[in-house]
Order: C-alpha cells, then structure tokens, then sequence
C-alpha cells in the first residue's frame, strides 16, 4: 500500500504476475521477477517508434527535392550565375521604382561583398603559419609542386549564398517595417569606401603572400623538341 493510494498486488507462481493499478484492473504480465505499473494513459510505444506527421514529411520531401535541384545545378555555373544577376537586376529594377528599402540594399551589397572576399581568401590562411615563407598556396617556381588554390568559400556555396541573400532582400520590399528612411547618398558613399579598403587590403594580402585565387589547372611546360633525326639501323 503506497501513500499515493494505488495499489499494488503481485500474485501467481513462477513468473506469472498480477498487477492492481489505480482503476482497480487486474492485467496479467510476465515480469520475470519485476514489477511494472501500467495506467490507462499509456500508448503502446507508437507515439514514440510511430510514422512521421503529415507536415513533417511535407517539409522533408520540400527539402529532398530543393536537394536534388542543387545537385542537378551544381556542372551548369554560367547559367547559375547568369539566373543571380538576372534575379539582382530585378531587385534593383525594384527599389528604383519604389523609391525605398535602401537599408535592406545597403545590407544585402555588405553580405556580398563579406562572401567575395571569402571567395578571394584561401583556406588556410598564410599569416597564421608558422613560416610565412612556407605558406603560398599556388607554386612560385617552375621546379615545385603543384599545389590548387583552396578556397574559403567554394564558388557553390558563394553562388548559393549570393543567391539567397537576393532573394531575402526581394521578400523584404514587401513589408513596410523594413523600409528604413535614409539619405541613400550616405551609404552609397559609405559603400565605395568600405569596397575600396577592404578590396586594398587583400590585394596587399595576396601579393604579400603571393598567391592568386584563380586556378585553371596544372601549368605545363614545353622543352626543346629533339631536332636530331633518328638513327637508322
């Protein structure tokens, strides 16, 4: 007797046991030597081991064929690109005919100029080796091995990027709460400036480090051809 006021009765030989629960219903159980409680509340485990909702398969069959989308996209970058600009010139087409939402612009040319410069920097950065004279990622002699340039943004992923930030921005222009008043002039200044030093300093990078971020593949070299004809036997 439990102060709760359930009951609880084990009855039976061997291993077979009877359980008292609180409606006062006997239920058979092979314990083993063990005590289980059971209410009428309880499932069966379905709730736990059952079949994913309705929504939730929606949402995962939306983000299997998003998926599947990208990786059908992935050879075709020229076409890629070309869909950004397209969707970009739209957006601008946009804000020059509502006269507004400059803040969302201004914010949407900082997120694109952060991925450029990530797409311009390598992997690993030189200045935090520990030989700087050992650190260029592409080969500065004929002699060395050939070594690609590593990205830290990959071009996939800053087209993708690039990609969603526009269209974010478009969704914006639909609501009034983002249409900031500003002196557009300000941040279009304010930009030029920001692009200058930022674009300044990696180009100092680079050429302090010496690499380029542009790869084509492995350099070959042509010797001399053999202008000596062949013996004859």
């Amino acid at each position: 007797m439990f102060a709760g006021g359930s009951r609880w009765g084990l009855g039976g030989s061997g291993n077979e046991a009877a359980v008292t629960c609180r409606v006062g219903e006997w239920r058979p159980l092979r314990a083993s030597g063990r005590l289980f409680s059971m209410s009428e509340g309880d499932s069966s485990g379905d709730a736990i081991h059952g079949k994913p909702s309705a929504i939730s398969r929606f949402f995962t069959q939306i983000g299997q064929t998003y998926q599947s989308f990208l990786d059908k996209s992935t050879p075709y970058g020229i076409i890629r690109w070309i869909v950004t600009f397209v969707f970009g010139a739209i957006y601008m087409i946009r804000v020059y005919i509502l006269q507004g939402w400059y803040i969302v612009t201004y914010a949407l040319g900082i997120y694109h100029l952060n991925l450029f410069i990530a797409f311009l920097s390598p992997k690993v950065d030189p200045s935090l080796m520990e030989d700087p004279d050992d650190g260029p990622a592409l080969p500065t002699k004929q002699n060395e091995e050939f070594r690609p340039f590593i990205r830290r943004l990959p071009e996939f992923k800053f087209w993708h990027s690039a990609t969603k930030g526009i269209v974010v921005a478009m969704v914006c222009t639909f609501f009034d709460a983002f249409n900031v008043p500003v002196f557009w002039p300000i941040l279009v200044m304010y930009f030029i400036m920001l692009f200058c030093i930022t674009m300044k300093r990696q180009i100092k990078h680079m050429i302090k480090y010496r690499y380029l971020p542009f790869t084509h593949g492995k350099r070959t070299y042509k010797g001399k051809e053999d202008s000596a004809k062949p013996f004859a036997s």
